[in-house]
């Protein structure tokens, strides 16, 4: 195991800069969930990465983000914690956005601890422009702080990941795997099989509704006598009877929709047929009640 290395690594950066879909990217499947909308990641899912030169354990964290509600604020606590105790940040800016007030508000968070721990800029998405934008937000983010190195990415079409694996590699200590080969991610099953019908129910809805949906799996059992079935009860919070509404759909066809997709991911997760019973319930104003954030799980 000599010049083994092994360590933990969180990707940082606004909601919706390609955190999750980089993790996914580097861990080789889908271990968190990923959404066009603001505020997607709330649990921090580590994704494990194997290589023959070391082990690379990802935290995948919610965007760092001004916040309006208890829940939000408990979300950036999570972000900040989780900073202090990883070898080293990735700090995401896509390629298509102006570098703004919220990168440099992140920028100033992340000079606090970049004396101690390395940070890496990377610049995300590069499938979406040409070159020259992309050398263009590599100078932007250069201005912003300094780092310890600066690359740029694209998670869809592959380029530059595995750069990016030697990169923070490189960067962590020298030590023995930290998780069993082959794991990939050390998340309750039930965890994962609750954010996947929550990704299923954020797809196609209003903005407002993206920070309302909750969801809470209440039994996860193999089918009596049978050993290729799961019954799997679930319940998808929100906080008013309009938005119940929304999520149900007109004759229930919009609720159908996320069992059916939902479901194919959950199957893939589990490696068996499963049957999916879900259920909507109203849990009023629950992101500002810190009684209904403990019984949801934040």
């Amino acid at each position: 195991m000599d010049g083994y290395r092994s360590g933990f690594a969180c990707f940082v950066g606004r909601p919706n800069a390609g955190k999750s879909t980089l993790t996914n990217a580097l861990v080789g499947t889908k271990v968190a969930i990923t959404s066009s909308k603001p505020q997607t990641t709330r649990h921090t899912i580590r994704g494990i990465v194997h290589r023959e030169d070391g082990q690379l354990v990802l935290v995948d964290t919610p965007g760092l983000h001004r916040p309006r509600t208890l829940l939000g604020q408990r979300l950036n606590d999570l972000v900040r914690e989780t900073w202090s105790e990883v070898d080293v940040v990735g700090f995401c800016v896509p390629a298509d956005q102006k570098v703004g007030p919220g990168d440099k508000f992140i920028a100033a968070e992340l000079e606090k601890i970049a004396k101690r721990t390395p940070v890496i800029g990377i610049v995300t998405k590069t499938d979406l422009v040409g070159q020259q934008q992309v050398a263009e937000q590599l100078l932007a983010l250069q201005n912003v702080m300094d780092f310890a190195d600066l690359i740029p990415v694209s998670a869809v079409d592959g380029y530059q990941v595995d750069a990016l694996a030697d990169l923070v590699l490189g960067k962590l200590p020298e030590g023995p795997p930290l998780y069993p080969d082959g794991e990939l991610t050390d998340e309750p099953e039930l965890t994962l099989v609750a954010e996947l019908i929550r990704e299923a129910a954020l797809e196609g809805v209003r903005d407002e509704l993206p920070h309302s949906i909750a969801v809470v799996v209440e039994e996860m059992l193999p089918r009596e006598g049978r050993d290729d079935l799961v019954d799997i009860h679930a319940n998808v919070f929100v906080e008013r009877p309009s938005q119940k509404a929304i999520i149900l759909g007109h004759r229930g066809e919009r609720l159908k929709q996320v069992g059916i997709t939902s479901r194919r991911h959950i199957e893939k997760l589990l490696g068996t047929r499963v049957y999916l019973d879900l259920h909507i319930k109203i849990a009023k104003d629950w992101q500002r009640d810190p009684k209904q954030l403990r019984r949801l799980g934040f």
